[in-house]
């Protein structure tokens, strides 16, 4: 599946590049370098890590092969932020039939919102106990104007205090950028995979599906630094006008 490269465990084994990528990956976790922000010259790092120059700048090529960081020519390399563009080529990935394989970002609409308690498969994807408190989110995707994904969205409510209906509804940007800009929670990878089984009545109803219509299930887990989960999701597709459509990039044909 496609997916943003993995981040180093913090280790003190392996290669010296994967102990330098680990300790850069500790300081973007704590918060040292924030979205958007310029991390130190390669000189700087290194001479803080006491490596070389080559080795340091495996190390930072690693993580922008990943998209955390990004090397902007003749300016630096930055904390990468979540833009709608990032979402569109990196986290969303379904496409028109019989298209050119572009890409349109998805219109949201809320259609709930509310406090729960972890199932079985929620804790599991996230790591946290059954019954832990978790915010649960439905939203339906419109592609053209037409509803063509039904989302149901969980977070574990404890890394996302404070967030309500009306701060989810008033978000500028993707969904991602709220996690990374009000929580300081970013998503540096997924994984998704896919079945095809019977929409449930309320995606039927949102997608205008008759009974026992088979839908394509997307089940994705979102991840922050040292692969910590923070957000699982399963999307209902209407396949009759859209496909999944994967893309493999260089990062992923390099594992």
């Amino acid at each position: 599946m496609p997916a943003a490269a993995r981040t180093a465990s913090p280790t003190p084994t392996g290669p010296l590049y994967r102990r330098v990528q680990a300790a850069l990956t500790r300081k973007l976790a704590a918060g040292e370098w924030q979205p958007g922000e310029a991390i130190p010259s390669e000189t700087m790092l290194a001479q803080e890590f006491g490596v070389s120059i080559g080795t340091l700048r495996k190390a930072v090529d690693e993580l922008a092969a990943g998209n955390i960081l990004v090397r902007q020519q003749g300016r630096g390399t930055f904390v990468a932020t979540h833009s709608e563009d990032r979402t569109l080529f990196h986290f969303f990935h379904i496409a028109r039939k019989g298209g050119d394989g572009a890409r349109e970002l998805p219109v949201h609409e809320l259609l709930s919102f509310r406090s729960a308690k972890a199932v079985v498969a929620e804790a599991a994807a996230l790591n946290i106990g059954a019954g832990t408190p978790v915010l649960r989110v439905e939203n339906a995707l419109k592609l053209g104007g037409k509803p063509v994904i039904f989302d149901s969205v969980t977070v574990p409510a404890p890394m996302f205090k404070g967030l309500t209906e009306k701060i989810y509804t008033a978000r500028e940007g993707t969904i991602y950028g709220l996690y990374q800009a009000r929580f300081s929670i970013n998503v540096i990878r997924i994984s998704e995979r896919l079945s095809a089984e019977i929409a449930p009545p309320v995606a039927a109803k949102v997608l205008g599906f008759t009974a026992q219509t088979p839908a394509l299930v997307i089940r994705r887990v979102a991840y922050t630094y040292n692969d910590t989960p923070v957000e699982y999701r399963v999307s209902w597709l209407d396949t009759r006008e859209h496909e999944y459509l994967s893309d493999l990039w260089k990062g992923d044909i390099a594992q």
